[in-house]
This record gives structure tokens, sequence and C-alpha cells, in this order.
């Protein structure tokens, strides 16, 4: 299917990818038009291995650090794009960079390895809507869209890839995600930059408005009011609770399932969430909340 062109739908460790052959203006405006995502906003090429990573992008020594440390894992570098490397435009959204992502499940290792080539992929959902873990998930908003979804069970990490830009001199979080941003400080011995623009993004996950449920979403709410359903973490009791034990790895891997089971349960009420500390997997955490409970364009 891929190779014809076709979208399939695979898990990776942080969220299921709408996959499509990267090489493929046809292929990847597919993507586009699945999502109803806007054409300036870059997507991840997928690779089996450091290799095919580089016959893509330009790596430095900085780069290849990194690599060596998080790949194959929930990461994605933004890095030069090599002259003729084959992609197609889109994928890049016309920029002088590409973001690249060596995924670690073994079922999208297979898959890109079967496939050998670059997968465009996306997370795989309506645009800005909340993304998909499972692969119900995927059915529940491209079914009819799309040629398949492999599936490969819930998705261990939960939130996308952190994401890191080292196309220019300093190193840039453009998306905290699954490699929390203290691990990422400490291998490169510096404090990262905040990069990144919602207007015009150099990579994905960036929109202001973003992984949106149907609902309105209010932040760190510590107790519920009485036309709103209550999302918990830790102490603080909810309707759902993202953590009983407050472990934000936990959180994490529960975030998109609950928002999507308290949009369903909340029955036209809001959705408060309570707070989540802004460390480790909670930056990715609040990260997700903020653009969920954001004004909706």
């Amino acid at each position: 299917m891929l190779r014809a062109g076709e979208l399939v739908a695979f898990p990776t460790e942080t969220v299921y990818g709408l996959g499509g052959d990267a090489r493929s203006d046809l292929a990847v405006a597919r993507i586009f038009q699945a999502k109803a995502r806007p054409r300036f906003n870059p997507l991840i090429a997928h690779v089996p291995d450091l290799a095919s990573a580089e016959a893509l992008a330009v790596f430095d020594d900085r780069a290849r650090k990194v690599a060596a440390a998080f790949w194959p894992g929930p990461l994605t570098l933004v890095l030069p794009l090599r002259a003729g490397p084959g992609l197609s435009p889109l994928v890049t959204a016309e920029l002088p960079s590409v973001a690249i992502r060596v995924p670690a499940h073994p079922v999208a290792q297979a898959l890109l390895r079967a496939f050998g080539g670059p997968v465009a992929a996306p997370s795989a959902n309506p645009s800005g809507r909340v993304s998909p873990t499972r692969a119900e998930h995927v059915l529940a908003g491209l079914g009819g869209r799309i040629a398949a979804v492999v599936d490969g069970g819930a998705c261990a990490v939960g939130v996308e890839s952190t994401i890191l830009g080292l196309a220019g001199g300093d190193a840039e979080l453009l998306r905290p995600g699954g490699v929390p941003v203290e691990a990422l400080e400490a291998l490169l011995g510096q404090t990262l930059a905040m990069g990144g623009h919602a207007g015009r993004p150099s990579a994905p996950g960036q929109l202001a408005s973003h992984y949106a449920p149907e609902a309105a979403v209010r932040l760190n709410a510590m107790t519920v009011q009485p036309d709103e359903l209550m999302l918990g973490f830790g102490p603080v009791q909810g309707a759902l609770n993202l953590s009983e034990t407050g472990d934000l790895v936990e959180a994490a891997a529960n975030l998109f399932h609950l928002l999507r089971e308290a949009d369903r349960m909340a029955a036209g009420r809001r959705i408060a969430v309570a707070p989540v500390p802004d460390t480790g997997l909670g930056r990715a955490i609040n990260d997700r909340l903020r653009r969920a409970a954001a004004p909706r364009g």
C-alpha cells in the first residue's frame, strides 16, 4: 500500500503516525488532505537508522552525538536538508531543513525496513485534534480516508517526540516531548534556546491551538465546577485521573486517551485539568494541554 502511494497508519512508541511515501508528491499531498492539515506545517520523515537519516540531512558532530544517545527513540532532529535528498518538497514545507526521526517501536522499525525508504508520518488524526495512541483512535478520526491501520496496541510513551532544532547555530527546543529537555541539556552541556513560531512553523506541533478535544479545556484546576468534568492528577481527584500516584511517565502515556474519554463523558461540559509539574515529561504534557486549551481558530 505504501509503495502504491496509499496512506497507512502505524504505531510508534509516541503516537500512531499516518504514513505515506516521503518521496512521492501524491502520497504526501494525500496526508495533508486526509488530515486537513495546513501545507505550511512540515512533516517528520521516519527512517530506520542513522545511515538512512544521513542520506536526507547534513549531520555535524553535535547531531551525531545526540542521535547516538537517543535514537532509536522519541526524538526528532531538525537538520539542514542535504542536496538532492529525493524527498517531496511538501514534507519540508519547502524549508531548507528537514525533521527526521528513528522510531524505536518494533512494528515501526519492521515497516520502515520492509518499505526501504523514508516515510512521512504526522500523527494519525484530523489536524488540530487529540493525537491517537491506539488503533481505534485512528479509525475514529480517519476511518474511510486512509487505506489501513497496523494495530500495535497502545503506545508506550503517549506524547509526541521531542523536537530539537540543530539547523542553525544554537540548539533549539522546537517542541517538548518524549525525551525530557533536561536529558538533552545534560548531554549537550547547555541550556536549550526556545525556538519555533506558530505562524510559520519550522517543525510540527508548533501551532497555537493543537491536540484539542471538542470540549473547552481549563487548566491548573484544583476543584471542579458544576459545568465541568475533572481530569485529575495525583492527589487532585476527578472522574478520570492521569496518574493516581503522580507518575509523569504514566500520565504521558494516558494523556491523549483520557482526553478523548473526558471529551466523550463531558457531554457539553468543559474539561478541567489538574496541575501537572512542569519538569521532565511534565513539560511535554503541559505543552499539549496549553495547546488543547488555546482559543480555537
